[in-house]
């Protein structure tokens, strides 16, 4: 199959190529990209005043198979990703039960070749059962295909424990996604500790809590001389601790979510369990570092934290619900209007922070646009204006901060291994 994208913005950070250009697609692969291209036999699509990018990554997002699959699985998450202009997803372990073992490794990645749209790579479990004691089956699950490791949803506690997981993954190159708050300091906490918390009467999880877990961890992997990336950032002090430790060599990444880029606490409302996340959305001054530390380079990735849950979950008191929603379907819509429409960080930023810089944080082989690399493509449309609507979501789950809002910017033609599975926001 040949196809031709036709005239739009060609976006291609690895190659920091911004330009009005052709992609030419060909058995699977990129075969060119440049002005007035043509092919024989070659189907074209006009991309005139639109943007053209390498496919979008998110590494991490949580499918909830194997045991949790009435909230989501491999095949509503990954037609998800597919509307959203997503090619490469990555799923957290803290499933039942935990991904911390080869043969689930292995198990999994079956899975999304039988029914996934897009790529999923698998991340395993730093710890068994995620418990935090006795290190999993690293080496093997590396072996079976794990990208990386983490214990998401749980702070490892002991450092021991966490320094010997690092000398253990050095060996392999791996990299481990901390979940950074310190337990001790959070326990019963629903939301950013603060004025907000306080006038709505709600116990708080403090940023001091993350910048600690944060500290630690970074000062473990320098000793180890390991990789370490820091899950969705939120709080101002913990980017600058990555800033200063990416300014002494220490081996660092770390990403951020849209909703951690353009909501803060007084956004929660007791009413709706829809910004109930972990960590909680925190004070303005927060959301200015992660826009900051976004554009001079300290922040790798963004990242959706896509976490739908049941309906009947949702809809419980706020401080019984589950944290997280779902954000693969309103991700760029999100960062186009609050973020691109409003000055705050060009497009180009968004897109690097979507596409290779994630490949380049964890050594993908993706994320680019380049001639000969795999046809992972998507096609934006800046201008065009949707409201968001759960009925349309191909996720389960339906709780978001979101909902009714009117977004500009949205995907409108995924391509993965030069097949197009998505367009005009029809997952085929």
């Amino acid at each position: 199959m040949k196809l031709i994208l036709k005239g739009g913005r060609v976006i291609n950070p690895a190659e920091h190529f911004d330009e009005v250009a052709d992609v030419l697609i060909e058995d699977g692969k990129i075969a060119a990209v440049g002005k007035d291209l043509s092919a024989e036999g070659a189907e074209v699509y006009d991309a005139a005043g639109k943007i053209v990018t390498p496919g979008l990554i998110d590494m991490h997002t949580h499918f909830r198979e194997p045991g949790q699959e009435a909230k989501e699985d491999f095949e509503s998450g990954s037609k998800a990703a597919a509307a959203g202009g997503y090619t490469t997803v990555a799923t957290m372990p803290n499933t039942k039960p935990v991904v911390d073992t080869a043969a689930l490794v292995r198990s999994l990645e079956k899975r999304a070749e039988d029914v996934a749209k897009v790529h999923i790579r698998i991340i395993g479990a730093v710890t068994k059962g995620q418990k935090g004691q006795e290190l999993a089956e690293l080496g093997d699950m590396v072996a079976a295909g794990a990208v990386a490791f983490s214990d998401d949803g749980h702070f490892d506690p002991t450092a021991k424990v966490l320094l010997n997981a690092y000398d253990y993954l050095h060996t392999f190159d791996k990299v481990i996604i901390n979940h950074e708050e310190e337990p001790s300091l959070v326990e019963d906490g629903v939301m950013n500790e603060g004025h907000c918390s306080a006038m709505l009467g709600m116990k708080g999880r403090p940023t001091v809590a993350e910048d600690i877990a944060v500290a630690r961890d970074i000062l473990l992997a320098e000793y180890a001389g390991a990789r370490v990336h820091v899950a969705h950032i939120s709080s101002g002090r913990s980017v600058e601790l990555v800033r200063e430790a990416k300014k002494h060599g220490i081996r660092v990444t770390t990403e951020v979510t849209p909703h951690h880029l353009t909501m803060t606490d007084e956004c929660v409302n007791l009413y709706d369990s829809s910004t109930k996340t972990n960590p909680p959305l925190r004070s303005q001054s927060d959301v200015d570092a992660m826009v900051e530390g976004l554009k001079d380079g300290t922040i790798d990735a963004i990242v959706t934290d896509h976490s739908p849950h049941a309906q009947e979950e949702k809809d419980r008191e706020y401080i019984y619900a589950p944290s997280g929603f779902p954000g693969l379907e309103t991700a760029i819509g999100v960062l186009f209007t609050d973020l691109c429409k409003t000055g705050k960080v060009d497009i180009p930023t968004i897109i690097e922070k979507m596409t290779w810089g994630p490949a380049k944080a964890f050594k993908l082989d993706a994320g680019t646009l380049s001639v000969g690399a795999n046809a992972d493509v998507t096609v934006i449309d800046p201008d065009l204006v949707w409201t968001v609507d759960p009925k349309k979501f191909y996720t389960r789950g339906s709780h978001s901060p979101f909902v009714g809002r009117e977004l500009t910017g949205k995907p409108v033609l995924t391509i993965v291994d030069g097949k197009v599975v998505m367009k005009d926001g029809v997952v085929l």
